[in-house]
């Protein structure tokens, strides 16, 4: 693995608190995240409201950089810039153009362009959310047709090394492709999973695109941006219609990955940060009750209703880990 600085200034945390108040008294706050419809959500280019309901009281998520931020709109797509970081969101209306597949395909587009246009111009996370994942069968499920359009636009725009990503189903039945993420000045460095076949290696049973995306995405020497991940090894799905078994596989790649990013504390605690996503909010208090008991000093966690890319899959979570000391530099930052 190639040397990396020592530090990264992005800081990712959940807050309970008022999004305005938040905007107004930091300088250093890239973007804020509010979940579910009922979020209240001040009109902002920093302010993204993701289209998923919470399960339960949902906090905030909010990224900080090293500031000043400065923020707008580029067209349909929003962004805010500060220091090493640039963060993007597109919001595209499937009807416009004419299905998910062309949608995805609108949406990468303007991001490659923007993003390669940017001192920020290394991709390095992105996050998408799209409404009924798994409807359609075979090659016309809505997620195999999504990737298909994403390829093409990144092969396009001469990408050389895939993002960390996730890809979730909105279950609001809103028809809008949600596209968001996160870009630096410095590349990172891609991390794959050894108890997993690299997503671009699927075979042909996964559709005629593979999906295009790192496990994950290390920053800096101790930061790992973490892509979702479920219970799947090698290329197959397991344990299905488990969710026990799922979660405890799931956790067993999470750990997997982190050893192999190298970083000097490789298991899920005190410097991480979950976003869980379950297919049946009905799973909730199973699904956080065996993370507690499974992760000693239980990260904070966000849970979100959401399909998964696999009808057979169950839950699927995502997030960041930080090596030496995070929470308490996350703390001073959210408390200055």
């Amino acid at each position: 693995m190639p040397s990396l600085p020592v530090t990264s200034t992005l800081r990712f945390d959940y807050e309970h608190s008022d999004a305005e108040a938040l905007l107004r008294r930091d300088d250093a706050l890239l973007a804020v995240f509010g979940f579910g419809a009922a979020c209240p959500l001040p009109p902002d280019a920093r302010v993204l409201r993701v289209g998923l309901e919470p399960i339960g009281a949902a906090p905030l998520e909010v990224w900080r950089t090293s500031g000043p931020v400065h923020h707008g709109h580029d067209g349909d797509l929003r962004w805010s810039s500060g220091g090493e970081h640039l963060f993007f969101a597109i919001e595209v209306e499937e009807a416009a153009h004419g299905g998910i597949e062309a949608a995805a395909e609108y949406a990468y587009q303007r991001v490659a362009r923007f993003v390669s246009a940017s001192t920020q111009h290394h991709l390095l996370r992105l996050w998408n959310y799209l409404d009924a994942i798994n409807a359609g069968g075979g090659d016309a499920e809505r997620y195999r047709l999504f990737c298909r359009g994403r390829a093409r636009s990144l092969a396009a725009s001469g990408l050389r090394h895939y993002p960390a990503a996730s890809a979730i189903g909105r279950q609001d039945g809103v028809r809008v492709l949600q596209v968001y993420g996160l870009a630096a000045r410095h590349p990172g460095t891609a991390v794959e999973n050894p108890r997993q076949v690299s997503a671009w290696r699927y075979p042909r049973q996964y559709g005629p695109t593979p999906p295009t995306f790192a496990r994950g995405m290390r920053v800096g020497a101790r930061q790992l941006l973490i892509s979702g991940t479920a219970a799947v090894v090698g290329h197959a799905s397991c344990h299905p219609g488990d969710a026990g078994a799922q979660l405890d596989e799931t956790l067993a790649n999470l750990h997997s990955l982190l050893r192999e990013a190298g970083l000097a504390e490789p298991t899920l605690g005190r410097g991480s940060l979950l976003k869980i996503y379950l297919r049946d909010a009905a799973l909730a208090t199973l699904v956080e009750a065996r993370l507690r008991e499974r992760i000693a000093n239980a990260p904070p966690m966000l849970m979100l209703a959401g399909d998964i890319c696999r009808r057979e899959l169950l839950l699927e979570i995502d997030g960041e880990h930080r090596a030496d000391g995070a929470a308490t530099e996350s703390a001073a930052l959210q408390n200055r």
